[in-house]
């Protein structure tokens, strides 16, 4: 029996790299990989591979990945792209840094930037200061997700289309209590920045990958509503496919150390912060890989219906 019919998250026996899988459907271990924007075109290519197939692939070790080197690794997979909306670190070009502390966290699940048409294809996030205990990373595979559902509810997502945005109330995702000076800090930064321009996208539902040809579920906390149907169906449905999604056994969590980088296809996943390493401080740097705009299984792309300027801050 050939081993990819054995579990889906298999190694590729074909792959140069030495590549340990983590669980049986999503993630992997790469070792032996020296990161930098030095690497040689067939290694290149097969880190690409891997993403692909096991859909967030991790490096152990890389002390001596800088901003530069980081940004020059990124290079090797595509544009790297700035976030729409929030300054890049200092010092960078485009990284984004995710710089946790005081308890303070937006755990939730979700895939990066899904509010604008042409969202990233893939993520590279790096570690720099970790909690001593806490701070996981978990992410969830949308193509198993898919395949596992009962046939009445795939034959309904196949034709569902979502709207994403920027806008929603913060509040509900940020780790920090009610009605507290650090929630009213959070809360206001989000909406003067991360939401400094306000998007609305709709999505298909279930989206092909350009290079495997895989259907995955693409939902996340940036949606709104679902088309066609009114707030509370949308709630209702959503909760019932993001379950699905999540499900134990289409999730791998990464306990990181300083130096670790995870690489992810941000085509085919969702992923989230662990918040629970309470006033330990907590920094990554992200970049970020230019995408294309999503295609459903009907072929029809994915459309921006708004995109302007916030005037004043209004909860989704």
């Amino acid at each position: 029996m050939n081993a990819i019919t054995t579990y889906a998250n298999a190694k590729d026996p074909n792959s140069p790299l030495d590549v340990a899988p983590i669980t049986g459907t999503i993630g992997a271990e790469i070792r032996g990989v020296t990161l930098s924007g030095d690497l040689d075109a067939t290694t290149v290519q097969a880190i690409k591979d891997a993403v692909v197939r096991h859909k967030v692939v991790f490096f152990r070790g890389q002390k001596d990945l800088d901003d530069a080197r980081h940004e020059g690794f990124a290079s090797l997979f595509g544009d790297p792209v700035a976030h729409p909306t929030v300054p890049v670190a200092q010092g960078s070009r485009y990284l984004l840094e995710l710089d946790s502390k005081e308890g303070y966290a937006a755990s939730s699940w979700h895939t990066d930037v899904t509010f604008v048409d042409a969202y990233p294809k893939g993520s590279i996030l790096r570690a720099i200061t970790i909690p001593e205990a806490g701070g996981d990373t978990v992410w969830a595979n949308g193509e198993t997700a898919y395949d596992s559902l009962p046939e009445a509810l795939r034959q309904l997502v196949n034709n569902l289309w979502a709207v994403h945005t920027n806008l929603y109330d913060y509040a509900a995702v940020l780790n920090t209590p009610k009605g507290t000076d650090s929630e009213r800090e959070r809360t206001n930064f989000h909406k003067s920045v991360f939401a400094s321009t306000v998007y609305e996208t709709e999505h298909p539902a279930v989206r092909v990958h350009p290079v495997s040809g895989q259907r995955s579920l693409l939902l996340g906390h940036f949606v709104k509503q679902f088309v066609g149907l009114n707030q509370a169906d949308s709630s209702g449905l959503f909760q019932i496919l993001q379950n699905h999604i999540t499900r134990p056994e289409n999730v791998v969590r990464w306990r990181w150390q300083p130096g670790d980088v995870a690489f992810w296809d941000n085509q085919s996943t969702q992923h989230r912060a662990v918040a629970d390493f309470g006033l330990q401080r907590r920094t990554l740097r992200r970049a970020t890989i230019a995408g294309e705009v999503p295609v459903g299984i009907d072929g029809r792309k994915s459309r921006t219906v708004r995109k302007e300027k916030a005037t004043e801050y209004q909860p989704a």
